[in-house]
C-alpha cells in the first residue's frame, strides 16, 4: 500500500481483536514514530507501549471511560519533552505537542497499511494517566491510541468524498482572504 492510499483509507477504529502483533510488525510501528520528523530533529518525545490488559483498562477508564480502548493489545501513549523541544515556534511556544502529533500520524499510516486500526485519543484525564504509567513533570500526555487489528474487516475503500469539505472551502492562494 503506497502512502496516498494509506491517507485515504486510515479510519478510526473503536472495536478491537485480541490478536497479537506479531514482533516484525510491532518494530516497523517503533520505526514509523522514531523516524517522523520533529523541529530541529530534537525528537523531544517517549512513547509508551502499554501492554499489560489491567493496565490498558485502567488508562482507557481515565480516558473518559472509553473502555472499548482496551480491547486493543496495545495503546500507545505519546508523550511530549516540553524541555527538550524547539523553544520558538510561531515565536511564542515550544515544538512538543506538534513533534508527538507528527510522529503519531506516521504511526497511524504505517498501521493501517500493515492492516491494524488506531483511533485518535484526546480526551483524557491527564495526571490519572501520568500517575498510571509513572510519566514525571513535565512530560506532557499529547495523545493516545489503541493499535491492534480491527475485530471485523475495515473498509478499505476512499473516504467518501461527500463526507470532506472541497477543496475550495479549504484551499488559498497567496492569502487568506
Amino acid at each position: 500500500m503506497d502512502v496516498h492510499e494509506a491517507i485515504r483509507t486510515r479510519r478510526s477504529v473503536r472495536s478491537y481483536s485480541a490478536r497479537p502483533i506479531p514482533p516484525d510488525i510491532l518494530e516497523r510501528m517503533h520505526e514509523a514514530l522514531r523516524f517522523a520528523p520533529s523541529a530541529c530533529n530534537f525528537q523531544p518525545w517517549r512513547f509508551v507501549f502499554v501492554t499489560d490488559h489491567a493496565l490498558r483498562q485502567a488508562v482507557a477508564k481515565a480516558a473518559c471511560d472509553q473502555l472499548w480502548m482496551a480491547e486493543a493489545p496495545i495503546t500507545v501513549v505519546g508523550c511530549g519533552l516540553p524541555d527538550d523541544a524547539f523553544k520558538n515556534m510561531g515565536g511564542y511556544g515550544n515544538s512538543a505537542d506538534l513533534d508527538v502529533t507528527i510522529a503519531l500520524d506516521h504511526l497511524t499510516l504505517a498501521a493501517v497499511a500493515e492492516g491494524l486500526g488506531t483511533c485518535w485519543i484526546g480526551a483524557f484525564d491527564e495526571k490519572k494517566v501520568k500517575r498510571l504509567l509513572d510519566v514525571p513533570e513535565p512530560v506532557k500526555i499529547v495523545a493516545m491510541t489503541p493499535l491492534g487489528y480491527p475485530s471485523s474487516p475495515v473498509l478499505n475503500t476512499p473516504s467518501d468524498e461527500g463526507d470532506r469539505k472541497p477543496g475550495g472551502e479549504i484551499f488559498r492562494s497567496d492569502r487568506y482572504s
